[in-house]
């Protein structure tokens, strides 16, 4: 039987504790990208209609657009923001 190869170690993301940032919504006729990021520009958290739960035409309505925001505002909120700036 062949060798099985033992799995590479994955590190675990450490937690960035990040007070104020930057929300960057793109938005086009077909779906929406909701993008957190530090002030820096590191990349937070983000979220799509597609990861929330959303397929085809359902994808580029404005409802799908909303939960998808919440839901990355929900993951930044986990890792300690506060305020955000909103830049479309």
């Amino acid at each position: 039987m062949a060798k099985e190869r033992g799995k590479a170690s994955k590190s675990k993301k450490e937690k960035k504790i990040v007070s104020t940032g930057i929300v960057h919504i793109q938005s086009t006729f077909n779906n929406t990208i909701v993008t957190i990021t530090d002030m820096n520009g590191n990349v937070i958290a983000s979220s799509s209609p597609g990861q929330v739960g959303f397929k085809g035409s359902r994808k580029s309505t404005p409802f799908a657009a909303q939960l998808a925001a919440q839901s990355a505002l929900k993951k930044a909120m986990a890792m300690g923001l506060k305020t955000a700036e909103v830049r479309v």
